[in-house]
C-alpha cells in the first residue's frame, strides 16, 4: 500500500499521518523491507515543517489537514529509538537527530503549567486548549526516547526532562485536566503502555475495565458502547499486559484477533459482531502494523525492549500530592478540565496545588536554578 513518494496511507487512497506512517516504517523494518522503510524514512524527513512539526494529514502527495497532533509529531522518537535498538546504526541517529529534536522541541512547547501536553496547534499557531490521555501516555513515552537519543549524541535536554516529570505526574494523579474519552479503550490501557503506569499498580489498573473492552474470542471493543472489535487496539492491549506480566493473556489476545486476517496477509480494521460484518470495509496498514510489533514484543524482540523502556530515564518525581488527597485545585469538582494558567518562568510548581518534590526543591536552590526557571 506504500505510495511512490514513500508515504503510508491508511489504506489505498485514503491519508497518511505521522504516527501510523511510522508504526508501519517500524513494522517494515522488523520483517526486513529495509528499501520500503528507508523510503518511508525520507518521506517523513522531506514533510517536516520549519517548526518541527507534521500536518495531521496528507493525501494524495499534499496535505489535508494542516494543524499539528501534538502525539503524532513527538512519535519519531520513539521510532528512531527502535531502529537504533534494533541496527545499533549511530550513523543513522546522528542523521534523524536535528528531526527528533525539533519535533520534540514543538511537542514540549504544548505542555500547560499543568503538566499535560495540548493535543494540537493550528497552522497559524493557535493552541487547542485540550488534552487526552492516550495522546499524552504515548507522548510520554516518546519524550523518554527522545532523551535516550539526546544521551546517544552527548546532547544535555534539561527541559525535556522536566516536560516528562509533569506529563507523567498529570496522567498519574490529575484525571480532571483530560477530556473525558473513557468509552474508548485506548484511554484505559495507553497510560500503561506509555509508562505512566507499570507493575502491579498497572495490572490493577487494566483488571478495572477488562469485563468493559474485552470480549472472549474476537478481541476488544475499540469503545465500550459498541458490539465493534478492532485488531489494533487488541495488539496494543497485549503489549500492555504482556508489560504487566500477564503474558498468557496477551498471547490469548493475539490469538482472538486473527480472525480479521485476510487471506492475503492484511488484517480488516475491525468486525461489528452484533451484524456480522467487517467495518468499517478496510483493511488498513496500521492495524498489520501493530500484529507485527505485538508479535514482535510477545517473541521477546526488541519491540519489547522498546515499550518496556529498556535503558530509558524514568520520570522525575517532579511534584507530589499535598492535603488534598485527589489532586484538584481547591474548589475544582471532579470530572471538570481545569484551564491553564499563565507560563510563570519564575514559579517552579506547575499549574496544581501538589507540592515540589525534594528532588525539584533541592535543584530550586541550587546552581540549576536559573536553568530549570529557564526550561519551564
Amino acid at each position: 500500500m506504500q505510495e511512490p513518494d514513500g508515504a503510508i496511507p491508511w489504506f489505498p487512497g485514503g491519508h497518511t499521518d505521522a504516527w501510523d506512517h511510522l508504526e508501519c516504517a517500524m513494522a517494515l523494518e522488523l520483517g526486513g523491507r529495509e528499501d520500503a522503510a528507508q523510503r518511508a524514512w525520507e518521506w517523513l524527513v522531506r514533510n517536516q515543517r520549519p517548526d518541527g512539526s507534521w500536518a495531521t494529514s496528507y493525501i494524495g502527495g499534499g496535505v489535508k489537514e494542516d494543524f499539528a497532533d501534538s502525539n503524532q509529531c513527538a512519535y519519531v522518537a520513539t521510532a528512531v529509538w527502535h531502529r537504533w535498538r534494533r541496527t545499533g546504526d549511530r550513523a543513522f541517529v546522528s542523521r534523524m537527530w536535528p528531526v527528533v529534536r525539533a519535533a520534540l522541541d514543538f511537542v514540549v512547547d504544548l505542555q500547560a503549567p499543568s503538566g499535560q501536553i495540548w493535543w494540537a496547534r493550528s497552522a497559524d499557531g493557535q493552541e487547542y486548549p485540550a488534552a487526552l490521555v492516550t495522546g499524552c501516555a504515548s507522548t510520554l513515552h516518546s519524550l523518554r526516547c527522545g532523551l535516550g537519543l539526546a544521551a546517544l549524541v552527548g546532547e544535555s535536554q534539561p527541559g525535556w526532562e522536566l516536560a516528562i516529570g509533569a506529563v507523567a505526574h498529570a496522567l498519574r494523579t490529575h484525571p480532571e485536566y483530560f477530556l473525558v474519552k473513557d468509552r474508548w479503550s485506548m484511554d484505559w490501557y495507553y497510560p500503561v503502555i506509555g509508562g505512566a503506569l507499570r507493575g502491579e499498580e498497572g495490572l490493577a489498573h487494566l483488571r478495572t475495565r477488562w469485563d468493559d473492552f474485552v470480549v472472549d474470542g474476537l478481541g476488544i471493543r475499540c469503545v465500550d458502547d459498541q458490539p465493534w472489535a478492532t485488531g489494533a487496539e487488541t495488539c496494543e492491549l497485549a503489549i500492555a499486559m504482556h508489560l504487566v506480566g500477564e503474558t498468557a493473556a496477551a498471547r490469548t489476545l493475539v490469538n482472538d484477533m486473527q480472525h480479521l486476517r485476510h487471506h492475503d496477509g492484511a488484517y480488516w480494521t475491525g468486525w461489528q459482531f452484533e451484524t456480522g460484518c467487517h467495518w468499517p470495509v478496510e483493511r488498513s496498514t496500521w492495524t498489520a502494523a501493530a500484529v507485527i510489533l505485538a508479535v514482535d514484543v510477545l517473541a521477546g524482540g526488541v519491540s519489547e525492549a522498546v515499550f518496556r523502556g529498556d535503558d530509558l530515564p524514568e520520570p522525575l518525581t517532579i511534584l507530589e500530592p499535598a492535603g488534598n488527597a485527589s489532586g484538584l485545585p481547591a474548589g475544582a469538582i471532579p470530572g471538570d478540565r481545569v484551564a491553564p494558567r499563565p507560563r510563570d518562568p519564575d514559579q517552579l510548581e506547575l499549574g496544581c496545588d501538589c507540592e515540589p518534590a525534594p528532588l525539584l526543591a533541592a535543584w530550586a536552590r541550587g546552581p540549576l536554578a536559573d536553568r530549570l526557571s529557564n526550561a519551564l
